[in-house]
């Protein structure tokens, strides 16, 4: 019997292998990864510096005590430089794998901006668990509070402002709309959440964008690390100590596409998680899902543990769909702690306010005065379940 094959071991990989392993116990399986295969909560990392996490303490197994639990082989340092999907194959730097089904979950890579200046390349994105030790590496090697420029109001760079400012940081966070989490918020929750960080480490440069990152003076000791210069398009220029780009990510897809997989924005997978190729399935944050309203790359953990699920069982001989029920996104800002489910694309309609207390909750009323989508702050599981139960999206 051919193993069941996963690349990658992320949050994705080793989540359809606990699916697949609750159903089947005697399929061989293999996962290869590029790394060492640890596994550890991707979400932590926007939220480690100020609980005063050391990589080494955010890691719940290696390599050795995943591959005990799961049953499996895990070949890590590994890298898969092609797939060959007639023969059911993946070629290696270290030779041939056979397969008899395949899991991509591969994930992405942050978007690098076009960045001018002599230190653009010192521009940070954490990632994974190696982009957030080298953070951590130039946080300590300061020895004091870091003037760190986040690029990106979204929702990782929202998560990580909150974070850094509460281990004591000064954050100036550049974003080119007018207000944070724009994709995702109504207006009253961006501004709320802007309200919570005045008087606090976070200042705001809305409306514009980074054009370029320099070296500033050279200090008067040598050993002594120079600061960092960001220019802004509106002629601003920020001092900084560390630059980290939190724009989004790209679904890696040269794997796929090299195989011959239908791709568009991510690797396009069917209601199962099955890809254009027999044999072949996807995730995570490389996979672009069908949903009610088309098809979107959601790289949330919800969707991940919903096609894990379905991918699994369809591993273990019990096909089953990907339920992409709405699930909203919390988001990790103790400041002013959000739960946003935003409206599907070109839905028309306005976003109605309620206050209560301190509480805010914002639904997005379609022009029939059906609720398509919801954003509450302080939220709590009862209010989520009850206005999810308000919805009435198309997925």
């Amino acid at each position: 019997m051919q193993p069941v094959v996963i690349v990658g071991a992320g949050m994705a990989a080793y989540a359809v292998a606990r699916e697949l392993r609750k159903r089947d116990q005697a399929t061989p399986l293999r996962i290869v990864a590029s790394d060492a295969a640890a596994a550890y909560s991707k979400p932590m990392l926007s939220n480690a510096v100020a609980l005063g996490k050391a990589p080494a303490a955010l890691v719940a197994q290696d390599a050795d005590r995943m591959a005990a639990q799961l049953g499996a082989e895990i070949l890590s340092g590994v890298t898969v430089t092609a797939i060959d999907t007639a023969a059911g194959v993946l070629r290696t730097g270290g030779g041939a794998l056979p397969y008899g089904r395949l899991v991509l979950a591969v994930g992405a890579q942050p978007i690098r901006l076009p960045l001018e200046g002599d230190a653009a390349h010192e521009v940070l994105s954490v990632n994974h668990l190696h982009d957030y030790a080298v953070l951590r590496r130039r946080l300590d090697a300061l020895g004091r509070p870091a003037r760190v420029v986040i690029l990106g109001g979204g929702l990782i760079g929202c998560e990580f402002a909150d974070d850094l400012q509460a281990g004591g940081h000064a954050i100036t966070l550049v974003d080119p709309n007018p207000r944070l989490l724009a994709a995702l918020a109504a207006p009253s929750l961006s501004a709320g959440l802007a309200r919570a960080w005045e008087g606090s480490g976070v200042a705001l440069r809305l409306g514009t964008v980074a054009s370029g990152v320099d070296h500033g003076a050279a200090t008067a000791e040598p050993a002594a690390r120079q600061g960092l210069r960001v220019r802004l398009a509106d002629g601003g220029v920020l001092e900084a100590d560390l630059v980290l780009s939190a724009v989004g990510l790209r679904p890696n897809l040269a794997l796929a596409q090299a195989a011959g997989l239908a791709t568009a924005r991510g690797i396009l997978v069917d209601r199962y998680g099955a890809t254009s190729a027999p044999n072949v399935y996807a995730l995570g944050d490389c996979a672009e899902y069908t949903t009610g309203g088309g098809r979107a790359v959601l790289p949330f953990v919800a969707p991940l543990l919903a096609a894990a699920r379905a991918i699994g069982a369809s591993l273990a001989g019990e096909p089953a769909a990907i339920a992409l029920g709405p699930e909203p996104v919390v988001v990790k800002t103790p400041s002013y702690r959000l739960a946003l489910l935003p409206p599907p694309p070109a839905i028309e309609g306005a976003w109605q306010d309620s206050i209560e207390g301190e509480r805010t909750v914002a639904r997005f009323v379609d022009r029939s005065g059906a609720v398509r989508g919801f954003g509450l702050s302080h939220p709590t599981p009862a209010l989520r379940h009850s206005l999810l139960a308000e919805l009435q999206q198309g997925f």
